[in-house]
């Protein structure tokens, strides 16, 4: 059984969710039968690349909220990560166009390293204090951690159509699928899971998804956070 996870490295339900989905797979009867593919969904695809600004200056735009209800949405998000045993930085991260990154995660798919650099570019956005935005050398630092080459690396980073094609792709497969926003999983074509649901839902899909094969049915589509085009849900207290 193959499932394809459409995300985004800027997304913090993804980062949270993902973590939810291993915990849910790692449990399964059959995970040694589930392939999982990542796909690119890019929250914010007319940003440029230089393009960088604070995480707080985003939300209280983006929301229209006071910066002390980001900085507690921040927390909030950052209790919400520690529950699954993840590192949040809540202070001080940026936020920026992951096009780039997007392209190197297709690269790394062709050598078979593209969880191991999706794991990367996660920690590293949201909980090291170097920024993963507009800084090519530290792209290359962190797919090189991640088991690839570095001049392959740099090569892709100097085209801008290197792999384009292929995360233009993802997006429109995703836009087919009925995908607003990310995370979002598609289990063998036959169910898909959005937002970043408890590990209970994702074991529940994938008991249900494994062996059948029907037309893809949405499963508890409403109530999860996850982020869309117009930016990501924010826990407010």
């Amino acid at each position: 059984m193959r499932v394809e996870i459409w995300s985004d490295i800027a997304c913090p339900w993804c980062y949270v969710g993902k973590a939810r989905f291993e915990k849910a797979l790692a449990a399964f009867e059959h995970r040694d039968g589930v392939e999982v593919v990542h796909r690119s969904f890019e929250l914010d695809p007319g940003r440029a690349k230089d393009d960088v600004q604070p995480v707080l200056t985003m939300l209280t735009a983006k929301y229209g909220m006071s910066e002390a209800q980001a900085r507690a949405g921040e927390d909030n998000l950052g209790a919400q990560a520690a529950a699954e045993g993840l590192a949040y930085r809540t202070r001080g991260r940026d936020h920026g166009s992951t096009f780039d990154l997007h392209r190197l995660l297709h690269l790394a798919k062709e050598e078979g390293r593209q969880e191991a650099l999706l794991d990367a570019f996660y920690r590293a956005n949201f909980a090291e204090e170097r920024s993963v935005y507009n800084d090519d050398e530290r792209l290359v630092e962190l797919a090189v951690g991640a088991g690839l080459d570095a001049d392959a690396v740099r090569k892709v980073l100097a085209d801008p159509t290197a792999y384009a094609d292929e995360v233009r792709a993802d997006e429109r497969e995703a836009a087919q699928l009925g995908a607003t926003g990310v995370p979002f999983f598609v289990l063998d074509r036959t169910y898909g899971v959005s937002g970043a649901q408890p590990a209970e839902i994702f074991a529940q899909a994938l008991t249900q998804a494994w062996g059948e094969h029907s037309p893809l049915k949405l499963i508890d589509d409403g109530g999860a956070e996850a982020c869309g085009p117009d930016g990501c849900a924010v826990p407010r207290n």
